[in-house]
């Protein structure tokens, strides 16, 4: 049909039922209109029970629940079932004074969890291992990733965790423990909710402030224009067809994609964060900052407190301190980097006659990590200091994926990690001294570097894909008749990485004028500001909804 001769959709009951059914190529998106219809609507009841507390409670559950059937089907009852589970052995601990009873059901939630996530997302990386040394071939076709299943397990880890530790009360019902586990603006990829955090937010009574809508509507508008505008288009037209076949594209091409991921990982993961703080916001609820401007860091260590803020910190107060942190070690410390180092220096070997690139990471990994403990001054602390370390980061690497590719990316990282840690012992900074502006730049220049070589392994489908964008950039040559006609080729690629790069520096203090000036608008001007930033958001999408990089995890 049509009103002023301005075509409009029709709508079928077929339409209207896949709206409400799951499509496991089609997920709920934060950046799709089906998701922005259906908010707008649960928003408008919302606002209506924000004053009730049961009801509301019981209306976002159901919500979040249907949100996440609409990302992983069936799989929600995985979520509710674990939930019953882990907060009945959570109430049992809390009422019980036995010590070693309080033991056995903590170790029985986290076996469970932990063996939940195993059969998912790590059965078939068990099975190639087996494979690969018994030349068989075992594998499990039908065994579907439930979407931001690490998240939740994390999340619920983290609440019987800490009601053993005595640092929380249990919830007062199941329903408020529900809504704490299933909360849809973080459900699915983050922040990772601690419960000490978030529950006290439960039995306050909901106050949506101007400045809660307004901090909410900019932090959702910026993860809108990160995710849809520049992290789906530079991957859709650019990074995702070097990565697929970087031998096909020169060695500029190579470099600049790796660039390219750095910002596509950062816009397309912050913007989901921002998002789900903004909604959140909407909502009368706080989650935690997840990032932190990371590009900005001068040190690997600056970097880890401020990219995935809420990972890096549940990893450290779960499994760093709980394998013995700077104070000591313990067997798992040990076992890890000891079972990695082995196996990186067979992978070393086994792909000497292809590359000798793996064989000359493997004894560099070795001799490096063996010289930030033999360089100490306190060489006790520093073992179990930085083999604490690599055993959080080679564990949070696996937690990222199924992969030796993401094993290697933690061990990097872990390894720099504790390279930064003998540095700053060598070479302490004089107390209350800043370091120069040159000093600066450059060593967030090296970081950042570092960070995005570290990531051609996170980002390429397989070893030999990252060994091949690896060496294909280590051919690069000065040509910049040559360069000026790719960056030609690809201009609305590059000037999206070059504005996302400003973007990504601009001091936030730059950033307090515009944010006044939409927080003192009316609503007609904020509703334009709206409607132009959505309309931007459809104009330049690519090719419908992208899926977000950590759903994945």
């Amino acid at each position: 049909m049509s009103l002023f001769n301005i075509e409009l959709p029709t709508l079928s009951m077929d339409d209207v039922i896949h709206w409400f059914t799951f499509n496991p190529k089609e997920p709920l998106l934060f950046n799709s209109g089906l998701f922005l219809g259906f908010f707008i609507i649960f928003y408008l009841f919302y606002i209506f029970m924000r004053k009730t507390f049961h009801v509301r409670l019981l209306y976002v559950v159901l919500f979040s629940l249907f949100f996440y059937y609409k990302s992983s089907g069936l799989y929600f009852l995985i979520l509710v079932g674990s939930s019953v589970l882990d907060y009945y052995l959570a109430n049992v601990i809390n009422n019980s004074t036995n010590q070693a009873k309080r033991k056995l059901l903590l170790t029985l939630s986290i076996i469970v969890n932990l063996g939940m996530l195993g059969y998912f997302k790590y059965t078939n990386f068990f099975l190639d291992g087996i494979n690969f040394f018994t030349h068989s071939g075992f594998h499990i076709d039908d065994i579907i990733l439930p979407v931001g299943i690490s998240f939740f397990t994390f999340q619920s880890i983290s609440y019987i965790i800490e009601i053993y530790r005595k640092e929380i009360e249990p919830t007062k019902s199941f329903l408020d423990y529900l809504f704490f586990i299933s909360f849809f603006p973080q459900l699915v990829a983050g922040p990772i909710v601690r419960a000490k955090d978030f529950i006290p937010q439960i039995y306050q009574n909901v106050l949506v402030t101007r400045d809660n809508v307004n901090e909410g509507m900019l932090l959702i508008v910026g993860g809108l224009l990160k995710k849809a505008v520049i992290s789906d288009y530079i991957s859709i037209n650019f990074v995702d067809r070097v990565f697929d076949s970087p031998n096909s594209y020169t060695a500029f091409e190579n470099l600049m994609a790796s660039y390219g991921y750095a910002i596509q990982i950062y816009c397309d993961f912050s913007g989901y964060s921002d998002m789900a703080i903004g909604i959140a916001l909407l909502m009368g609820y706080r989650l935690p900052m997840n990032f932190n401007v990371p590009y900005q860091s001068q040190s690997i260590t600056e970097f880890w407190r401020r990219w995935h803020i809420s990972l890096s910190t549940w990893l450290k107060d779960f499994l760093y301190i709980t394998v013995g942190g700077n104070r000591k070690g313990s067997f798992g410390g040990f076992f890890f980097p000891s079972l990695f180092f082995v196996g990186v220096l067979g992978w070393g070997i086994y792909y000497y006659q292809t590359s000798i690139i793996p064989l000359i990471i493997a004894i560099a990994s070795i001799v490096v990590f063996g010289l930030t403990i033999v360089f100490s001054k306190e060489k006790k602390k520093s073992l179990f200091t930085n083999f604490n370390l690599l055993t959080t980061m080679l564990l949070g690497g696996l937690w990222h994926g199924a992969s030796m590719r993401f094993i290697v990316w933690g061990a990097l990282h872990g390894i720099a990690l504790a390279v930064h840690k003998i540095f700053m012992e060598l070479i302490p900074r004089a107390k209350d001294k800043q370091p120069s502006f040159l000093w600066k730049v450059a060593s967030i220049v090296i970081t950042f570097h570092f960070v995005t070589f570290c990531w051609i392994f996170f980002r390429a489908r397989s070893f030999d894909v990252a060994l091949s964008v690896i060496d294909n950039i280590s051919k690069i040559e000065w040509d910049w008749h040559a360069w000026m006609v790719i960056i030609e080729g690809y201009k609305n690629v590059f000037l999206l990485i070059a504005i996302a790069f400003v973007w990504h520096f601009i001091p936030k203090k730059w950033m307090e004028v515009p944010h006044a000036l939409f927080n003192n608008s009316n609503v007609f001007v904020k509703s334009v500001f709206m409607g132009f930033i959505f309309w931007i958001v459809y104009a330049t999408a690519s090719a419908g909804p992208q899926p977000f990089i950590y759903f994945q995890f």
